[in-house]
């Protein structure tokens, strides 16, 4: 199995710029059959590119859900200060 490991990847991205990433990334999933591993704030990327959220706080799993399966306002709550 290949893996890519991405440690918040939208940081100080222009939003316009965002969709392409999550594009050009589930291309390469396709393409390569890799897992990708991404670390990310920005929900809507998030969403676009996983296929399971998992929320982490103070490194415990808080909450976890396939994207079909998510609540977007829940996980909203988790992720703002």
């Amino acid at each position: 199995m290949q893996l890519m490991d991405l440690d918040e990847p939208t940081e100080g991205i222009q939003t316009s710029i965002i969709k392409d990433i999550a594009k050009v990334l589930n291309e390469i999933c396709k393409m390569r059959e890799i897992t990708i591993i991404v670390s990310e704030q920005v929900l809507s990327f998030t969403m676009d590119i996983a296929d399971r959220i998992i929320v982490i706080d103070k490194g415990s799993f808080i909450h976890e859900d396939k994207r079909d399966a998510v609540d977007a306002e829940k996980i909203k709550g988790y992720l703002s200060v």
